[in-house]
Parts: structure tokens; C-alpha cells; sequence
């Protein structure tokens, strides 16, 4: 009998708050008071020689703000601290060429979120079936949506607890992301088949066996357009759409910097109600559709994609302007609404909670290279959806984005793996395997 071996997990998870209105203003000044820190932060460090910089020089600047302004005094110690290591690992990830340079966070084009390091003060407890209660500092305690078994009370331990939360505040309100760390036994490898996937946009996920995972939502309205908020019904679509009207009338009697009006600023508050709840949707199927192909099959294959020079636009300058940009612009809008990103990296570690492994291969020619006889030849790719190989000794047809994903499978088992490394793609090949040809 193999023996079990034990690893440790770290997860989150996410619950919506049921907040008072005064409990909503105080945990609104916590949040910009963080804003604020990390702004006036920015400032501080950007401004010191850099030989002047340091975690104790900032710590001190840090506690000397919040005796002197008492409306940053609002922020919880611990939660300043917090901004402070953040905003560190940020130029450190900027320094490992891992993300750009942090900036100055603006008040309405960023989500607002507190952070609360110690797991000790949340003291969680089941009041209910359905809700629970927890602690916000300075707040006092607060009713949060129970969906999920938490490690709390008798079923705390060393191992297995919960060891911050995060509050964040979206367009639908308030939710409190927990940090969970539990005790879990390996998973055996998993021995289930070997899929290649295709990411696309009209075919969301292509799989090689041809089981294609569709959200049910056309890319594409009826006059050949991409839409931007299928993953909103007729009646809200055409919510949002008077919305979207209300606000630029109302937009178009504000002078230049003058603030916006309360009623302006309430049309855009339900405007980013409707964009999270179909924000939430589209999560939800990403859930769902990566953990059922985790448990299907024990060897997923991907393209190796730089989605950020993917989506960059095409306008051009001046003196040399693009082409085609609206077409290029519509593009970008539904590989962002697609979320690519979110979908490999939900993957990514799910298959390795159950046992599978993930792999990426080079992405240039697989959607032009005839999955059958191997064979590039020209015009073969008729359209977005369709592949006819126009190799006389061959003629196969069939979706394009299917035989991308026989190509992506392919290239794996000939040993074509592209493995990140120094910040690179590097690509590795195995000894003694061939180019692909004809299969």
C-alpha cells in the first residue's frame, strides 16, 4: 500500500460582505487612506537619492504620516505596513523585469482594496448556514456569504488556517478574500489522456479530441461585429446601453475640470454593477470548464502566447499611420474579453492539484500547418472557422481552430516544448526527434 505523502496548499477564497452603510464609509476611508499611503509613498521614494532608500527610512516616514494626518490615522498599523511591502515587491518585480515601474494609483480607475496580515484578528466563526461573521479592524464585526468550509475554530491548526484576507471592492460591492493554508495529500499522477488546447475567440477552447468547450455565447453580432457584452442578456444589454446614453448626455454639460455631478457619478456606479456581474459570469464558466478539463485529462498542452504584444494597438504615429485599425481594435476587445491569461493560469494549477501536468508549445504555425499531413500551403486557411488544405495529396478539412489544437498536441509528442527561461521562451527539442512532416 503506497504511503500518502502530505504538501502544503495555499489558496483563497472570496466572499461577499453584507456591510452597514456606516460600515461601508469606514471601510471606504480605509481604502483610500491605503490609496493615499501608497501615492505619497511613490512620492517619497521617487524623491530620495537612491542611496537614501531604505525599508527603515520608509517604515519611519510611514509612522510619522500617520501622527501628523489624522485622517491616514483611520488605517489600521498593520494594514500601512502592508502597503509598504507591497509597494516594495512591486519595484522588485519591476527590478526582475517581471512588471513595469509601480505608479500612482488614481481614485477611479483602480479597485480600492485593504489588506489585513494577521489571520489571528479576523476571528471567524459560524453563525449560520449561511453566513458567518468576521472582524475588521477599526470596523468592528461584519456578516460575510459562508460557501465554502473554512479551517476556523476546532478545525484550526498549525497546518491548516486561515492567514490574512484582503477586502476589495468591486462593482457589486464589498468582498473579503480569505488566504487559506491547509494540509493536503499528493495527489497520484494522474493517468488520463493528452489533449492540445486552442484558445480562440469564436471557438473559446478547441480541443484536439474534438470535445470543444463553448460558453454557449456568440462572439459576434448579427451584422458581424464583436460583442462586447455577451455575457449580458437582451434586457441587460439594453440597460446598459441607455446607461451608456444617460451618462455621455449627462456628460456633455460638465465643464472642463469640473467635478462630476452625483447623478453622473451614480450612472456610472450601475454601468460597473452590470460590467461585474458579467466579469463574474465569465469567471465562473473559467472555474468550471478548467476544473473539468483537469479532471478529464492527465497531460494539457498550450500555445505559448505573449498576449500583451498580442493586443497592442494598431494606430500607428503620425507619420506612419496603421492599418486597418478598427477591425485590429475590435480583435483586442474580444482576446481581452476572452481572458486568455486568467484561463491558462487557472489551469496551470489545477492540474497539478490533480495530478496532471501542463505544458506549452511554441505557438508560430499551428494555425496554418495542415494537422494531417503536415504541410504548409498557402490559402489553406480560407477564413476564421475554416481549414481546407489545399495540398493535392491531402484535402483535409475542418474547423481551423480544431486543427490548430491537433498541431499544438502534436508538437509535444515530438518533444517541441517551449520552456520559459532568463525571461525567453527557450525552445528544447528532444534527441532524435524529427521536424514535423508529414504525420
Amino acid at each position: 500500500m503506497n504511503e500518502l505523502v502530505w504538501e502544503k496548499r495555499q489558496f483563497g477564497h472570496r466572499a461577499r460582505l453584507a456591510l452597514t452603510p456606516a460600515q461601508a464609509r469606514l471601510m471606504d476611508g480605509q481604502a483610500h487612506a491605503a490609496r493615499t499611503m501608497w501615492n505619497c509613498l511613490h512620492d517619497w521614494w521617487t524623491m530620495l537619492p537612491k542611496d537614501k532608500r531604505s525599508l527603515v527610512a520608509a517604515d519611519a516616514a510611514i509612522r510619522q504620516a500617520r501622527k501628523e494626518i489624522d485622517w491616514l490615522a483611520v488605517l489600521p498599523a498593520q494594514a500601512g505596513q502592508a502597503v509598504l511591502k507591497t509597494y516594495v515587491q512591486a519595484w522588485r518585480n519591476c527590478w526582475d523585469r517581471r512588471a513595469d515601474a509601480p505608479n500612482l494609483k488614481a481614485r477611479l480607475r483602480r479597485v480600492i482594496s485593504v489588506d489585513i496580515p494577521q489571520g489571528r484578528d479576523l476571528n471567524i466563526r459560524r453563525v449560520h448556514r449561511r453566513w458567518g461573521m468576521v472582524n475588521i479592524p477599526k470596523v468592528g464585526r461584519v456578516r460575510f456569504r459562508w460557501t465554502k468550509d473554512l479551517p476556523v475554530g476546532k478545525l484550526a491548526d498549525r497546518e491548516n488556517r486561515i492567514t490574512g484576507a484582503r477586502l476589495v471592492k468591486d462593482g457589486l460591492g464589498w468582498h473579503i478574500a480569505f488566504r487559506v493554508q491547509t494540509l493536503e495529500s499528493k495527489p497520484e499522477p494522474h493517468n488520463g489522456p493528452e489533449i492540445g488546447i486552442d484558445a480562440g475567440v469564436s471557438l473559446p477552447l478547441a480541443l484536439s479530441d474534438g470535445n470543444h468547450q463553448d460558453h454557449g455565447r456568440p462572439a459576434r453580432l448579427p451584422d458581424g461585429t464583436a460583442d462586447r457584452d455577451k455575457w449580458l442578456n437582451p434586457e441587460e444589454k439594453a440597460k446598459l446601453l441607455r446607461l451608456e446614453q444617460r451618462a455621455a448626455h449627462r456628460k456633455s454639460f460638465r465643464r472642463p475640470k469640473e467635478r462630476s455631478s452625483n447623478r453622473l457619478n451614480h450612472t456610472y456606479d450601475q454601468i460597473k454593477q452590470l460590467r461585474a456581474k458579467a466579469t463574474r459570469r465569465v469567471i465562473d464558466w473559467q472555474h468550471q470548464t478548467t476544473t473539468n478539463l483537469a479532471r478529464t485529462y492527465g497531460t494539457v498542452v498550450l500555445e505559448q502566447l505573449n498576449i500583451t504584444n498580442m493586443v497592442k494597438s494598431a494606430k500607428g504615429t503620425i507619420e506612419e499611420p496603421g492599418t486597418n485599425v478598427a477591425q485590429k481594435s475590435g480583435l483586442n476587445r474580444s482576446i481581452s474579453q476572452e481572458a486568455w491569461g486568467r484561463t491558462v493560469t487557472m489551469l496551470t494549477y489545477r492540474t497539478g492539484r490533480y495530478g496532471g501536468t501542463l505544458h506549452k508549445v511554441p505557438a508560430p504555425g499551428t494555425s496554418l500547418r495542415c494537422s494531417a499531413c503536415g504541410l504548409t500551403t498557402a490559402g489553406s486557411r480560407e477564413d476564421q472557422a475554416t481549414f481546407v488544405c489545399k495540398n493535392p495529396d491531402c484535402g483535409w478539412s475542418g474547423n481551423a481552430d480544431w486543427n490548430a489544437a491537433r498541431n499544438i498536441l502534436h508538437l509535444y509528442r515530438i518533444g517541441l516544448v517551449a520552456i520559459p527561461a532568463a525571461g525567453r521562451a527557450v525552445v528544447r527539442r528532444t534527441r532524435g526527434a524529427k521536424p514535423a512532416t508529414a504525420r
